[in-house]
């Protein structure tokens, strides 16, 4: 029953670094969701798994599509197959610590038995090697030492990630929720520990530039809460879609306009939510490179999102 239990923890867990498309909508604008911006040839295309589809088949060593298809096919629910393109992406690019996570993670979501395959397992360690600070392999690490009885230490390790997590992020109320579950399913008081360490986040918070915590809280001009409701009405496999598109629209505008600083700003602010935190250092590294007058605002903007 305790595996059972455990198992559940581990599908649910993936939540917590599930996109959420109300925090890409605060940080791009909604108004980037408007049908006058998609022209008719964009829909002559087809659909962006069809384009992705032939993006891999005509350019097969391009790791950043076969990302995107791991990601499609992960919000379509067709994890083996998001596993296989992540699985490829990794393979391309085995410095990126995001493409072994999110390899763990759809392996987990694929498994019918095992709430923590071997080959997912691997994926988690190899991308902390890569990235000590990974959340989500950290996450599903901790949920390791759950599921092998050592319940304290898995509490510890997210308690850790809890402290390390950015104001705002994603996936914090589920982070929480998760820690607090864990001690009451296992007897063990977790309260006081967890107040302890968002007592230390706030006064960490409490230094920061009242710029710097608008960003990091998504604070930052976007939709309304009528916008939000509609958008959130949205299948989910097209939600992940649509942001994946604003995202890249953001960034093709951010290459021939690079002087616009509260545009990388928003940018990094987006890759961390879909959970690309070396895609947010790389545009970290992109905006200094394109505006070194305003680096260290760019670098305290990106200390304040949990960008390192």
């Amino acid at each position: 029953m305790a595996e059972t239990q455990s198992g559940n923890r581990v599908k649910g867990g993936v939540l917590l670094f599930g996109l959420a498309l109300a925090a890409i909508l605060a940080a791009i604008g909604y108004r980037s969701l408007s049908n006058d911006s998609i022209s008719a040839d964009d829909a002559e295309l087809g659909t962006p798994l069809d384009r992705l589809e032939e993006r891999v088949a005509e350019t097969p060593d391009d790791g950043a599509a076969w990302q995107e298809l791991g990601f499609l096919r992960f919000e379509q629910g067709e994890y083996g197959a998001a596993a296989a393109a992540y699985r490829k992406a990794a393979e391309i690019d085995p410095g990126e610590a995001v493409l072994w996570s999110a390899l763990g993670e759809a392996l987990v979501m694929d498994s019918k038995r095992d709430p923590l395959p071997p080959e997912a397992l691997a994926a988690f360690e190899r991308a902390v090697e890569i990235d000590a600070d990974d959340p989500r392999a950290r996450y599903f690490l901790a949920v390791k030492r759950d599921l092998d009885g050592d319940h304290r230490a898995a509490l510890d390790e997210w308690l850790s990630l809890l402290g390390d997590t950015p104001p705002g992020a994603p996936w914090e109320e589920d982070l929480v929720r998760t820690i607090e579950q864990v001690g009451r399913i296992n007897g063990i008081a977790i309260g006081a520990e967890v107040e302890r360490v968002q007592a230390a986040r706030a006064r960490a918070g409490a230094g920061v530039s009242a710029g710097e915590r608008l960003t990091a809280t998504g604070a930052i001009p976007g939709p309304t809460s009528a916008q939000i409701a509609a958008a959130s009405a949205i299948p989910p496999g097209e939600q992940r879609q649509m942001a994946e598109g604003m995202v890249a629209s953001l960034e093709q505008k951010l290459s021939a306009s690079p002087a616009n600083v509260d545009g990388w700003v928003m940018l990094m602010r987006s890759r961390m939510t879909l959970g690309q935190p070396d895609r947010a250092r790389k545009a970290l590294a992109d905006a200094v490179a394109a505006n070194p007058a305003a680096a260290a605002r760019l670098q305290a903007e990106a200390e304040a999102l949990g960008v390192r």
